[in-house]
């Protein structure tokens, strides 16, 4: 008799997880269907590499929070990133950015546009909705994002990013943190 244990397909699973998940943000709606996002999974070398980085930042900032994270997300085999780029949607009439309109704001192409930030959280809530519907434990982490854009992973573009590591085990490692 065969068989195959869930410890030899779960990095597999988590894979196939994590690709459906690019798939919900992208496809999540977007503002006037303009798409800036930037989506990637990475896996065990790549994310040893955003945990050196991170554990630098917070070493260089006294961030405890960078640290701590840095070490959380190893335990994870698989990681989704998910960046937006910072491009006014071409509204005439808006605001929402703290400027009179798209044309004002372009004199600042670092300050992001609201739908931008927006559209990055409407596609995050959509990707980890395929996490949960699929039990596969969880968390979305700013900290990574700092690392992720600041090595510029996801393109020179991409000026705000999040990771989400994923990892299948009997306790959720990312919300029970030292």
């Amino acid at each position: 008799m065969t068989y195959q244990s869930e410890e030899s397909t779960r990095t597999e699973t988590l894979i196939s997880v994590a690709k459906k998940m690019m798939i919900a943000a992208r496809t999540a709606p977007k503002a006037r269907g303009v798409d800036n996002l930037v989506i990637a999974v990475v896996e065990s070398e790549n994310i040893q590499l955003i945990s050196k980085k991170m554990k630098e930042i917070g070493e260089t900032l006294k961030g405890p929070g960078f640290i701590r994270d840095s070490e959380n997300i190893l335990q994870a085999p698989v990681m989704v990133l998910i960046g937006t780029k910072i491009e006014k949607i071409g509204l005439k009439i808006c605001g929402q950015c703290g400027f009179v309109n798209c044309e004002e704001k372009e004199k600042y192409p670092d300050i992001p546009c609201s739908f931008n930030t927006g559209d990055l959280g409407i596609a995050i809530g959509s990707a980890v909705s395929v996490a949960m519907d699929n039990r596969v434990d969880n968390r979305v982490m700013y900290t990574v994002g700092q690392a992720v854009t600041r090595m510029g992973l996801l393109g020179k573009d991409v000026k705000i990013a999040y990771g989400i590591p994923l990892t299948s085990t009997s306790k959720n490692p990312f919300f029970d943190r030292k």
